[in-house]
């Protein structure tokens, strides 16, 4: 049975683990319920440099052997030495980085399968094709919908429990001149130390692009089949998504998507938005890498309701502040047609600018 909301965020988790990567972050979300946060590699980096290492930490013994055989104990005693700085090295690279204090934050590392599986039933290719055009199906909808938004940033002490908060809530509203804007109707005190908000940063915290992935755009990406693997009650594959080539004026997606088996629609995302000049974020905001879920609306459209960032603000003096930016997509309502906005072209409305 196909669900028409993935979870009510506040109330109920699923765990699953990610299939495609070596390893896999497991996170506590703001219920205390575990939350999957997949690791996406840095830029450059690629799944067969990560299998490859996961051969050499794997190696049978009558390998070495047999090249004892053929070379001197000198250059065997080389060899091994070096094999195994690469097997240590293999094994801190896919590993999480060190967590951040207290239970919420709790970091463990998830051993994956090592073959990758069977290709699926259709073409990988096809379901690109088909996903993709349901990607603009979606974001020209998306225009068409109001909407409630809540962005919460969260500060975490070294006793790993909140040490500073910024919580504001939106509702988009259309004026008598049929304009629309969005309007704080909810704005709790910032009682935020390490991150200094602005206007300019504030207006930006809550503006994800959430449909990169169109037809127009594929052209740009190197789309590769990872598998598959349950997503709450939706069985779907896995695809990674990397820029062929980095752009200047525009940034692209790199990471990972979920699609729904059996109606070939996107229904969870995690990756990040870069150009050639490195990852993009908000400006003097630390959050690159952002998980999002959706959420059937009216049973056709996938919408993003629930979008989590979990970064780290480094200082000299006071040392490491684990923050986080949770934001939240309500009441999703059709918007009277004489205040809906001309149609944005779908190869502008799908990428942000730097």
């Amino acid at each position: 049975m196909r669900c028409d909301s993935f979870r009510d965020r506040a109330k109920t988790a699923v765990v699953f683990v990610p299939r495609y990567c070596g390893a896999v972050n497991w996170l506590m979300d703001e219920s205390g319920c575990e939350r999957c946060q997949a690791a996406i590699p840095p830029h450059g980096a690629s799944y067969e440099s990560m299998e490859e290492q996961k051969k050499l930490a794997k190696m049978k013994p009558e390998k070495y052997y047999n090249r004892m055989n053929t070379i001197g104990k000198t250059a065997v005693a080389a060899i091994l030495a070096m094999g195994c700085a690469t097997i240590t090295w293999a094994q801190d690279a896919s590993g999480p980085l060190t967590p951040p204090p207290a239970t919420e934050h709790n970091v463990h590392r998830v051993t994956t399968r090592e073959t990758m599986e069977p290709p699926p039933p259709l073409p990988p290719a096809e379901i690109i094709k088909a996903f993709a055009e349901k990607e603009e199906k979606f974001l020209l909808a998306r225009v068409q919908y109001g909407y409630k938004k809540t962005v919460k940033v969260t500060e975490f002490g070294k006793d790993g429990q909140p040490s500073g908060e910024f919580q504001m809530t939106t509702q988009l509203v259309v004026d008598p001149d049929g304009k629309m804007y969005e309007k704080v109707v909810d704005k709790q005190p910032n009682s935020l130390h390490a991150i200094e908000l602005t206007p300019l940063n504030t207006r930006t915290l809550g503006q994800l692009p959430s449909y990169p992935l169109i037809p127009q755009q594929l052209s740009k990406y190197e789309l590769r089949y990872m598998g598959t693997e349950k997503v709450d009650e939706i069985d779907c594959y896995i695809f990674d998504a990397k820029p062929k080539l980095m752009e200047r004026a525009h940034a692209l997606f790199q990471g990972v998507v979920w699609v729904d088996k059996q109606y070939l629609e996107v229904v969870k995302t995690y990756g990040k938005w870069v150009t050639d000049l490195g990852d993009q974020h908000g400006e003097d905001l630390p959050f690159v890498n952002f998980e999002t879920y959706r959420e059937n609306v009216d049973g056709k459209y996938w919408f993003p309701n629930y979008a989590r960032s979990d970064d780290t603000l480094h200082f000299k003096e006071s040392g490491d502040v684990p923050v986080r930016l949770v934001i939240k997509w309500s009441d999703f309502k059709p918007i009277p047609a004489s205040a809906v906005p001309a149609q944005a072209t779908p190869d502008t409305a799908a990428r942000p600018k730097p």
